[in-house]
């Protein structure tokens, strides 16, 4: 009896002994939030109201060595679905994802509003300069008429001195992560644009060229196409897109 009462003893001892210090940091690590200390901007492309502003939006502002109207009304599925939504809308879910994550979000527009415009390229495109931000995505959905074309595709800076010199490589490395990410989640690279590779260099963009943060584009569907813009007019569809963007953030900036 003396040697089993032992025992127990010595297993409760056992059970009672404190972690070592490597079991600690493994615990503190999976309890951790990934994106802790990371500030990521979320541009959600135009206002829904831009239609109704085309003074203020056809105004000329900086674009990166030239100019470009402040903004455009952006596009609609046949059905009248808008772009400013469905970017709107997507770009909530990606919030939510990141912030989760324990990231801190900056969106360039606070609502999705008739009665509202912009904000117009140049500012969309400094954003994140002064944080400094970790990256920023740009989230819209296009509009070609072109038979059959669907799918996404994700548009990088070029090299252009002085002004994405210090940011397209990590600009390209977020890209081609976003690509894949898409791709995994069963979405299909564009069929009628950048090559069919679903990845698209542009010198022409002022989101692109005014920032000093990596930062990308993304088209995430072809909203006059049929099948795309059955999923991009259900939140089901725009959570697979939202996931898909959020993975490749997580993954830069691992």
């Amino acid at each position: 009896m003396r040697h089993a009462a032992a025992l127990v003893l010595l297993a409760s001892l056992v059970v009672a002994a404190p972690a070592h210090a490597e079991d600690r940091t493994l615990l503190a690590r999976e309890d951790a939030k990934p994106l802790e200390g990371r500030t990521i901007v979320i541009d959600p492309g135009h206002q829904l109201g831009n239609h109704n502003f085309p003074a203020q939006i056809n105004q000329p502002v900086p674009a990166g060595g030239f100019t470009k109207p402040c903004n455009t009304t952006g596009t609609a599925t046949r059905g009248g679905f808008p772009e400013a939504t469905f970017a709107w809308r997507v770009s909530l879910r990606l919030k939510a994802k990141l912030e989760r994550l324990g990231a801190a979000v900056v969106l360039t527009r606070q609502v999705n509003s008739q009665k509202r415009w912009g904000p117009c390229v140049d500012r969309r495109g400094r954003a994140g300069n002064k944080i400094p931000a970790d990256l920023k995505i740009s989230v819209h959905g296009d509009g070609s008429y072109a038979a059959r074309a669907r799918g996404f595709h994700v548009i990088a800076p070029t090299d252009r001195k002085p002004w994405t010199h210090d940011i397209y490589k990590p600009s390209r490395r977020l890209a081609l992560l976003a690509r894949a990410s898409l791709l995994k989640k069963d979405l299909p690279a564009a069929n009628y644009i950048a090559g069919g590779d679903g990845l698209d260099f542009r010198s022409d963009l002022a989101t692109l060229n005014l920032s000093n943060v990596p930062t990308v584009m993304v088209e995430l569907g072809n909203m006059k196409n049929a099948a795309d813009a059955r999923l991009m007019t259900t939140a089901k569809g725009r959570a697979r897109y939202a996931a898909a963007l959020a993975r490749a953030v997580r993954q830069f900036l691992r």
